[in-house]
């Protein structure tokens, strides 16, 4: 990580929903995961709160925003905390922030990603369907 980003605490207004160490598979050339690497993870992590609402199929329909603010490294300890922001009549808007700390130096966060993701409940055609309430 960066020395000129100042290493904090992990966040206590999200729940952590998904912890995953990048190993060296996950990297490009350079030594740095690839960032469809990171966005997959986040999908995944992204889906884990929806799912107690939604009670059964759901699909992602939307990446609203993505900003990779830190690169990642083999053997960092990532955190993907997770929190709904709206949920309609089909449809639950999350967004997930991910955090990175070395393995050397662990309680010690830097955000490395923000997302907003969009999931819709689907019938088992595949078809949009209410969320129960």
């Amino acid at each position: 990580m960066p020395m000129s980003v100042q290493p904090r605490p992990a966040p206590s207004d999200k729940e952590l929903v998904l912890k995953v160490i990048p190993m060296p598979a996950d990297c490009n050339a350079n030594g740095d995961i690839f960032g469809g690497w990171v966005m997959a993870q986040v999908d995944l992590a992204g889906s884990v709160v929806p799912a107690r609402y939604v009670q059964g199929r759901m699909a992602t329909v939307a990446v609203n925003q993505f900003i990779f603010k830190q690169p990642v490294r083999v053997g960092d300890i990532l955190s993907f905390f997770a929190h709904v922001v709206r949920i309609g009549n089909t449809s639950i808007t999350v967004d997930v922030e991910v955090y990175a700390e070395q393995f050397r130096t662990q309680g010690q966060f830097v955000k490395v990603t923000e997302a907003s993701l969009t999931y819709v409940a689907i019938d088992e055609a595949g078809k949009p369907r209410p969320i129960p309430r």
